[in-house]
């Protein structure tokens, strides 16, 4: 290096931890391992899921009764043509709504389920979900 010229700057190689360290534990001790051995916390997150489920399916119920119980007295108020009407919305509108209600819960189960899982799973071990597209 010639007098009067700055030192070059210095290379510095940055790394990680190496590639075969084991990974920290929790600091917390895992949900999943609270429900397999049946702790208090275990028991509220089973319990917190059975009631999620439960209100998807009382709020299912709900809808269906309210729109397939009314059906009889919807028929008695239109006594003019009951025949066709009532085969009509028999046959083309309850089967539509029937398969809706049905859809519906379906997906709010799989998401509270899917809540579920994300809750109780390390981050690290989280299953991928799958791509609706």
């Amino acid at each position: 290096m010639p007098p009067g010229q700055p030192p070059s700057p210095r290379r510095e190689t940055v790394t990680g931890p190496p590639r075969g360290a084991r990974r920290r534990p929790p600091a917390h001790t895992p949900a999943h391992s609270e429900i397999s051995e049946q702790t208090t916390l275990g028991a509220t997150y089973v319990r917190a899921l059975m009631r999620s489920q439960l209100r998807a399916g009382l709020s299912a119920l709900a809808v269906l009764a309210l729109l397939v119980g009314t059906l009889p007295v919807l028929f008695a108020l239109a006594r003019p043509a009951p025949g066709p009407l009532v085969w009509a919305v028999l046959g083309l509108v309850v089967y539509p709504v029937l398969w809706l209600i049905a859809r519906w819960y379906v997906a709010r189960a799989e998401r509270n389920e899917a809540d579920f899982t994300g809750l109780v799973t390390d981050p690290a071990e989280a299953p991928v979900p799958p791509d609706r597209g």
